[in-house]
């Protein structure tokens, strides 16, 4: 399986790209090899490589000033600044655990965070230093901070912990997900398959979340592993708004953001993107055809991708859309895959470590060989190409005991371009258990048409769709949404709405 992603990067630059195991042995790497590159960028001031890596250095020095003990967890409050993204490789290379706090996180949830994690200390962006006033126990440090002279990086155990990220796991409980300098540096070198040549030749932008792996690792890390340039996001609708200044090559977002960006071209024309988008790397949620079917008519390549908190987000990706356009692609180098029970279970070096401080969720995690277990329910084709069938936890039980994935049952309606979004969970009508839809319409479809039309078609639609069911499986209830769904940090359908 990996030959498919061997091939897809030019040979004499895959023989540039090594697997480095660890951040500190990456940082030096990058800030050597890509010395004079653009680096980062907030269209104010822009920092090569060399620089970047000379600033990563100051902030261990600073870091290493604290006191703190190595292996001490150290959180990182901000939105995708420069600071931001300097302080995560400063405190992972100078031999600190990083854990990026999301934005939105409430004073409580920053006060329990930092107990159940143990912060040691916390860099903060001023707007959110009101959020951190209570904070018993922990160093408060602006996130601006850095020192005048540089420290060289530490040395490092490839299995240590490089990050903690929040994530739901595999049972839906909130959670932190430990990821060692292996895993998150296998994350990042998987990140560097791309069709095409990767090396110096993309400007992306940081629009996800670097609280979120995929953010982080298919992004920025993987970005940095290439020698591109990547611009800031502090704000992403003004960032969105600078598409035609910043002209980015590549976008590693998710379907909803895709959304919002085909809106947009509809609304101002391709150009709007900035007129060299060359592709679109997208994840986290199912992406409707009709997405790509868009972006391809723009001349824009579409790649997807599937990945874990647990698995350093990147599992397996799929380059071949237009052919395979509901798989999520070819397992990545350097794991293992096989089913049990219809249930993905993976091993290698982009697994986590475990859940931090839970011992009992880590063990039900994994088999007692040591394979992580996914939660997800696949199925591989006679090519090697994934494809998600459902997930475990979201399995509905029939009256006759039979079990039914809402996943599955969901695919078809993302084929029809009129709509954008459904979820299929179970419900009771007349008293009775029944399986329901609820279907978010893509109302540019319906425009200048009445409601009564809209709600007419979608229930066609599911008459449709019922027609090629067994009956045990046919939707007995339908909702049409007139207002969006509630939606997960990274804008995929909230479930337990």
């Amino acid at each position: 399986m990996s030959q498919y992603f061997y091939d897809m990067i030019p040979a004499e630059e895959l023989q540039q790209l090594s697997y480095y195991p660890t951040v500190p042995a990456f940082v030096d790497w990058i800030g050597e090899k890509y010395a004079d590159n653009p680096a980062l960028s907030d269209l104010k001031q822009t920092f090569t490589y060399r620089e970047m890596c000379s600033r990563i250095a100051r902030r261990r020095t600073f870091i290493d000033g604290l006191g703190l003990p190595k292996g001490a967890n150290i959180a990182i409050f901000d939105r995708n600044s420069q600071d931001a993204i300097e302080l995560f490789f400063a405190v992972t290379s100078a031999g600190y655990v990083a854990m990026n706090f999301p934005a939105s996180l409430p004073e409580p949830a920053v006060i329990g965070s930092c107990k159940k994690f143990d912060i040691a200390a916390v860099f903060v962006r001023d707007e959110f230093a009101p959020l951190c006033a209570n904070l018993q126990g922990v160093k408060v440090l602006p996130a601006s901070s850095i020192a005048e002279v540089e420290t060289p990086v530490a040395t490092v155990d490839p299995d240590a912990p490089a990050a903690i990220f929040f994530t739901g796991g595999t049972t839906g409980a909130p959670k932190g997900a430990i990821l060692s300098h292996r895993a998150l540096m296998r994350g990042a070198y998987n990140a560097i398959f791309k069709p095409g040549k990767v090396i110096g030749v993309h400007r992306y932008i940081a629009l996800l979340p670097l609280s979120h792996v995929f953010g982080l690792i298919a992004g920025t890390m993987g970005c940095f592993y290439t020698g591109n340039l990547i611009h800031t996001c502090e704000d992403m609708k003004a960032t969105i708004g600078q598409l035609p200044v910043i002209k980015p090559t590549i976008l590693i977002i998710v379907p909803g953001i895709c959304d919002i960006l085909a809106g947009l071209c509809k609304l101002y024309g391709p150009q709007f993107l900035g007129g060299q988008l060359r592709m679109i790397i997208s994840g986290a949620a199912n992406v409707p055809p009709r997405l790509v079917d868009i972006f391809t008519k723009l001349g824009v390549e579409f790649c997807f991708g599937y990945g874990l908190t647990e698995t350093a987000n990147l599992t397996s990706a799929n380059a071949n859309a237009l052919e395979k356009p509901t798989s999520i692609g070819k397992i990545y180098p350097g794991q293992e895959a096989r089913v049990v029970d219809g249930e993905l279970w993976i091993k290698g070096d982009n697994v986590f470590s475990g859940y931090y401080k839970d011992p009992v969720k880590t063990a039900e995690a994994f088999s007692e060989d040591g394979w992580f277990k996914t939660g997800d329910l696949v199925r591989f084709d006679e090519e090697g190409f994934l494809y998600i069938t459902g997930r475990i936890k979201n399995l509905i039980i029939l009256p006759n005991g039979e079990n039914v994935s809402p996943e599955s049952l969901e695919e078809p309606f993302y084929a029809d371009p009129c709509v954008r979004d459904a979820m299929v969970k179970e419900d009771t009508l007349n008293g009775t258990q029944v399986i329901a839809v609820e279907i978010l319409p893509q109302m540019p479809a319906f425009e200048g048409k009445p409601w009564e039309e809209v709600e007419a078609y979608m229930n066609a639609l599911v008459a449709k769709i019922n027609a090629g069911l067994p009956s045990t499986h046919r939707i007995a209830k339908v909702t049409v949404r007139k207002e969006d769904f509630k939606r997960t940090g990274s804008l995929k359908v909230a479930r337990n709405q």
